[in-house]
């Protein structure tokens, strides 16, 4: 069964085999996460981007990694929070297992995810500190290839979060 662990830090710098990118439904770039990631890659990231059309909310699509340590960079496009009652919950969930579902078919030992959702979307950091804990946990058993999944945190507060959900 794989481990999970939480750390405060930079996702892009993480020694994995496929980090997961909190992007927009264009996969060309943004803030936050998104940025880090395509600045990291360097501009290779965004030509092979701009060959996938986009992605749904609560999907995924894996690219190379480019000038990454990690192999391969996963694109889940989280909800933005609207008040609960619009399948946020559900699709957060759905951002997860599909980025597991990914990694597993291109046999990544370790990947690493950021916090979905939590910045500029608006999803209420705890409630999603939820869903991402037990949507991996509730995953991993049929999981054949993962040994370890990080959760990277940008900041305390998430950090804190995502340690008293593990526990």
């Amino acid at each position: 069964m794989a481990k999970i662990r939480v750390i405060q830090g930079d996702i892009t710098r993480q020694m994995v085999d496929a980090i997961v990118n909190a992007a927009n439904p264009s996969l060309l770039g943004g803030g936050g996460v998104d940025g880090a990631i395509h600045r990291a890659a360097g501009p290779e990231l965004l030509a092979e981007c701009r060959r996938l059309n986009g992605c749904k909310t609560g999907d995924a699509k894996i690219t190379k990694g480019y000038r990454l340590p990690a192999s391969y960079v996963i694109h889940t496009v989280g909800p933005v929070w609207r008040g609960g009652a619009h399948q946020e919950a559900e699709l957060l969930s759905s951002c997860y297992r599909r980025s597991l579902d990914i990694a597993e078919e291109h046999t990544c030992t370790s990947i690493a995810f950021p916090n979905v959702s939590t910045g500029i979307y608006g999803f209420p950091k705890e409630l999603a500190a939820e869903i991402a804990i037990r949507t991996v946990n509730d995953n991993l058993e049929r999981l054949l290839t993962i040994d370890e999944v990080l959760f990277v945190c940008f900041d305390q507060e998430n950090y804190s979060l995502y340690q008293s959900h593990l526990r």
